[in-house]
């Protein structure tokens, strides 16, 4: 896998209801299965739910071979066709969220040695037998003006972890900002219409979030060299 191409997308239900963030979460779960069939490296920084369990917005990172065609087939508006898992008399069934690109110049640097870091490791795991981790290669990264935190225990070697505990604490600080921007209510609302109008790349039909035919033909380029692979 090649990890140095890399991409940044924001998954936001602008000023959507509870509906809405429900796709996000499904949104998430369904990019997650796809990368990792794809063997692209996959993560998500969510924003704090709202509701108790499901996020109005994340930033996503992907990287590997093929993420730009991975990306491309998720970024514009996702169309969700469902009847309102929350509210069974509710009228309306289509909902829609959006994917839009992050660009990575704009994610924030640090440096480890100025003091405003500070970073703890421990013993992560890791899988059993022969193969269990019995070194402190888990990383814990903490932004100490903000309190923001990263972890990560997804590599072995503690200097991989390093890197990408630093890769997820720079995508809280996007998605941080992406929230500040999102409280402007006029923004939050001028965002929902852009997202209705628009035309979805994708359309997921059912509490199951099954993908429709109609799609655009990039989204379906993708997935059929992505079914392909499976």
């Amino acid at each position: 896998m090649t990890a140095s191409v890399r991409r940044h997308l924001l998954v936001t239900s602008g000023d959507g209801p509870r509906e809405c963030q429900r796709a996000v979460a499904q949104v998430l779960r369904r990019m997650k299965a796809e990368a990792k069939t794809s063997e692209l490296r996959f993560s998500a920084e969510v924003s704090a739910p709202a509701n108790g369990k499901d996020p109005s917005s994340a930033l996503v990172t992907l990287s590997g071979s093929g993420v730009d065609r991975f990306a491309d087939a998720w970024i514009g508006t996702i169309k969700w066709i469902c009847k309102s898992p929350f509210r069974p008399h509710h009228k309306r069934q289509n909902w829609f969220i959006g994917v839009f690109e992050a660009e990575s110049t704009e994610l924030p640097q640090f440096d480890l040695d100025t003091g405003v870091l500070r970073v703890e490791t421990f013993r992560s795991g890791g899988p059993g037998g022969q193969h269990q981790n019995t070194t402190d290669s888990g990383v814990r990264i903490k932004h100490l003006p903000s309190g923001l935190s990263a972890i990560s225990t997804d590599e072995r070697s503690q200097h991989r972890n390093r890197e990408v505990a630093l890769d997820r604490l720079r995508a809280l600080f996007v998605l941080k900002r992406e929230e500040s921007y999102a409280r402007d209510r006029s923004a939050q609302n001028r965002l929902h219409r852009q997202l209705e109008r628009g035309n979805p790349v994708r359309i997921f039909k059912g509490e199951a979030f099954a993908e429709v035919a109609n799609r655009t033909e990039k989204a379906a380029r993708f997935l059929t060299a992505w079914r392909i692979r499976m």
